[in-house]
């Protein structure tokens, strides 16, 4: 696990980090995986669904969406959120698309 956008290790696994989070009483976890930060490649999917897997709160994915499909596979990874900014910003996707796409995989928007 890293910080200070990436740029500094912690040695820290992230999913200990996250479970100690939890217990400290967290309402909810942003998971952004640096990796996929601002690449339009899609979310971290295999982190998402590890995270999600023992997560006791909401999750919120975040890094990486590029396409209106990301945001179903997100979602369909167990995301309680969705966060995205480089795909809006360079319209890429708008957020009605995006939106548009859950509905139609049976995802409920606001």
């Amino acid at each position: 696990m890293t910080s200070h956008g990436g740029r500094t290790d912690t040695s820290l696994d992230a999913i200990e980090w996250i479970k100690r989070a939890q217990e400290l009483g967290c309402g909810e976890l942003l998971v952004n995986s640096i990796d996929a930060d601002g690449t339009l490649d899609g979310f971290d999917i295999e982190l998402l669904e590890a995270v999600k897997s023992f997560s006791r709160v909401p999750v919120i994915a975040s890094g990486g969406a590029g396409s209106a499909q990301d945001f179903v596979a997100g979602a369909k990874a167990g995301a309680d959120a969705l966060l995205a900014a480089s795909i809006f910003h360079d319209g890429k996707v708008t957020i009605q698309e995006a939106k548009a796409a859950l509905r139609a995989a049976g995802f409920e928007t606001r």
